[in-house]
């Protein structure tokens, strides 16, 4: 019996980003294809990204098709519209996108779906109580685990950090506009690490996103209470996540 294989689409505020997925382990079998978000990130924009992805494998027997989205998502709605078109507020996403392809879709908020991966496969597998995963890219991205079990769509990142969101003071993009060094970053990260442990008290607080890869640099110079670790699939989580929900949840009943 072959491997079984899903496609992961993790869509961003700024890039989005695609590859097939070894369900068993976790692992890309095709090289990550990265392009940038269209601007506005309208339903048609978005949906010919997905359709052009997933027309990329067809020389594959796929599982799944699944997405990784930049908004609250409820049984396949969008419930909240920051980082992209604003009507995409209160659609149906994985209906759009499910025409989009003529097949089924499955979606997932973008930061549990690279908290999914984290905790099947990564730094956070076999973890028991609560585990949060933090994504540092173009905003602070959240997901919260209870003894391996996603409770969705915790937006943590909007816990304050000196008066503002997390995401207006601890993202990697805040630190690259600001030309700010390591140090002076890991302060504010710092910061929301402390909200987040006054929030929800948890076990392991793992740091994901692309700026993990020099965790060296910048973990340090961060203290706490729970457990910190650098993210295992870094840039990937988004990717892997998706295609595992999908291939879990593609036959659910809405």
């Amino acid at each position: 019996m072959g491997e079984q294989l899903a496609i992961g689409i993790d869509i961003g505020g700024t890039g989005t980003k695609h590859a097939l997925v070894n369900l068993a382990t976790g692992e890309l079998v095709t090289e990550r294809v990265k392009r940038p978000t269209p601007q506005p990130a309208t339903p048609e924009a978005l949906s010919e990204i997905v359709a052009e992805a997933v027309a990329s494998y067809a020389d594959h027997e796929i599982t799944a098709v699944g997405v990784g989205f930049p908004a609250v998502v409820s049984r396949g709605c969008a419930l909240t519209a920051v980082n992209i078109a604003p009507q995409w507020r209160y659609m149906d996403v994985e209906e759009v996108f499910s025409k989009a392809i003529d097949r089924k879709v499955v979606v997932i908020n973008d930061g549990d779906a690279a908290g999914l991966a984290e905790v099947r496969y990564g730094a956070g597998a076999g973890v028991k109580g609560k585990v949060v995963v933090v994504t540092l890219g173009t905003g602070v991205g959240t997901s919260l685990f209870l003894d391996g079990r996603l409770i969705p769509n915790m937006e943590l990142g909007r816990l304050q950090v000196r008066g503002k969101p997390a995401g207006e003071r601890a993202a990697n993009s805040v630190r690259k506009r600001r030309k700010l060094s390591w140090s002076a970053w890991a302060r504010d990260v710092e910061l929301f690490v402390r909200e987040l442990d006054i929030a929800c008290w948890p076990e392991l607080i793992i740091m994901g996103g692309g700026v993990s890869k020099d965790a060296h640099a910048w973990l340090p110079y961060i203290t706490c209470r729970p457990a910190i670790t650098p993210a295992r699939f870094r840039n990937d989580a988004g990717i892997v996540g998706a295609a595992l929900y999908a291939a879990e949840h593609t036959d659910r009943t809405r």
